[in-house]
């Protein structure tokens, strides 16, 4: 690494996804029920409360372990992390300080660079969530805030890593590898608000380390620490100093806000908890199966299905759109599968994200009746397009769903490919309303045809065949030049 490289560590909090909090039997299904209705003795932190740690907790933190190439230490210990903040009840954190549950591992992506870069793991613990502020006003200028218990008390792994990153973007590319590798295992739920939070620590090489808090959502990592970088550079180009700090994300604004000075480890004055023994689970390591993971599943969608690396990868970085496009191609999977993967990767994501709209409501048996449409030629490309549209806002308005066939004869969208004539006078009425893309055409500019080609598709309101229009347009351009 050189003078001014970027450096950036992450901290990551995933709540697991257990019935029962850590160490009481409190449900942690709250999300729909009101404030403070999760609660008891052991999780307010009423005195003479004693703990009672969960074991499903213990086993998930572990399954991670071991999908992350980490290794589970022989003596584990809880501790108490000493501080004082309105929405801590008992004034101390249960989590794990000097023997950790586990330490080591890595975890690959895709290096900025080319090929792969290894994201060491430094180390794995297990902790209670403390409860929830709820700001009345907003968060910078909140006239008073409420204290929620319901999260108190949740179990969560913290996921700490080297400091290995040199981007904002491999940071996101390390959390949503992260991300899939957690739902592969079924420790988490990605679908709660709050269940995986970061913290981000970053400096310019030879600078003070910032730690960047309050980071709820996978693109307010890449924008928390793209505007960090900007700011300590720009601090740097003037001749100043990056102070060590705490710094908030406010992610309304994309921009990060001094909280205080750095804590150090002595601040919180750890020591053991007393109420709960160290824990010796080593040996629960050969009872754990892991499922197939999102690097094994790529590896065999591009052997059994045929898909490009880039579609592979696409596909199985998230469990639900993997599962998807296996039911989308089951009924033919070798004749289906190339066609289902572009059009799932590369079309349906993005009108997904422009409706920002899940998958779930996307049901794959009409996904599959559509591909079949397309891989018929019954329809063109862009009029499959147009039904799919069609199909997701029917979904997003929960109108009766019609299929794939009904959109296409109500709205007909068939291909003309056997009405020649409809092709050919569509041609003629391209041609003399252009006659500039004729004279480019002729001057041997290779995007005149495109632009003719489009024109012909709108006025056949994209039913033409591809192949037959290309073939016929040039046709009737070679008859002019003659």
């Amino acid at each position: 690494m050189a003078e001014g490289d970027v450096i950036v560590g992450l901290e990551v909090h995933c709540q697991l996804d257990t019935k029962s909090k850590l160490f009481c039997g409190c449900s942690t299904d709250y999300r729909a029920d009101g404030p403070n209705t999760h609660v008891c003795p052991i999780c307010l932190g009423l005195p003479g409360a004693m703990p009672v740690l969960n074991k499903r907790a213990i086993a998930f933190a572990m399954r991670v372990a071991k999908a992350l190439n980490c290794a589970v230490l022989d003596e584990s210990e809880f501790a108490r992390k000493n501080y004082f903040y309105p929405d801590l009840d008992k004034a101390y954190q249960i989590t794990q300080y000097d023997k950790p549950l586990a330490e080591g591992g890595y975890l690959e992506i895709d290096s900025d660079e080319g090929g792969e870069r290894r994201i060491r793991i430094t180390r794995i613990h297990v902790e209670e969530d403390p409860g929830r502020l709820v700001h009345m006003g907003n968060t910078e200028r909140g006239k008073y805030s409420l204290v929620d218990y319901n999260r108190s008390g949740i179990p969560l792994i913290e996921i700490v890593s080297e400091p290995d990153m040199r981007s904002p973007k491999e940071a996101r590319k390390f959390l949503n590898k992260l991300r899939a590798t957690l739902e592969y295992l079924s420790v988490f739920d990605s679908e709660k608000e709050g269940s995986l939070r970061v913290d981000a620590n970053i400096s310019i090489r030879g600078s003070e380390r910032v730690e960047v808090k309050n980071i709820t959502s996978y693109k307010g990592v890449e924008k928390a620490l793209t505007f960090e970088i900007t700011r300590q550079k720009n601090l740097l180009r003037r001749g100043q100093k990056v102070e060590r700090e705490t710094r908030h994300f406010l992610e309304a604004r994309g921009v990060t806000q001094s909280a205080r000075s750095k804590e150090l480890e002595h601040d919180y004055r750890y020591f053991p908890e007393p109420d709960l023994r160290p824990l010796h689970v080593r040996s629960w390591l050969d009872g754990i199966v892991l499922p197939e993971l999102p690097d094994a599943r790529r590896e065999r969608f591009m052997v059994q299905y045929s898909c490009s690396p880039s579609h592979a990868r696409t596909l199985t970085g998230e469990l639900r759109l993997a599962n998807f496009f296996e039911e989308v191609v089951a009924a033919d999977p070798r004749g289906l599968s190339g066609l289902a993967a572009t059009w799932i990767a590369d079309t349906l994501i993005g009108e997904l994200n422009y409706r920002d709209m899940s998958l779930d409501p996307v049901d794959p048996g009409s996904f599959t009746w559509l591909v079949l449409l397309l891989k018929q030629g019954t329809i063109t490309d862009k009029s499959g397009v147009e039904v799919l549209r069609v199909m997701l806002d029917q979904r997003l308005r929960k109108e009766a769903c019609e299929t794939p066939e009904d959109i296409v004869r109500r709205l007909n969208l068939a291909k003309t490919s056997g009405d020649t004539g409809a092709i050919a006078s569509a041609i003629r009425e391209a041609i003399e309303e252009n006659p500039k893309a004729i004279d480019d055409y002729r001057a041997g500019k290779g995007g005149a045809l495109n632009f003719l080609v489009g024109q012909v598709m709108k006025k056949t309101r994209g039913k033409a065949d591809p192949g037959e229009l290309n073939r016929m347009l040039t046709e009737s351009l070679k008859d002019r030049e003659a």
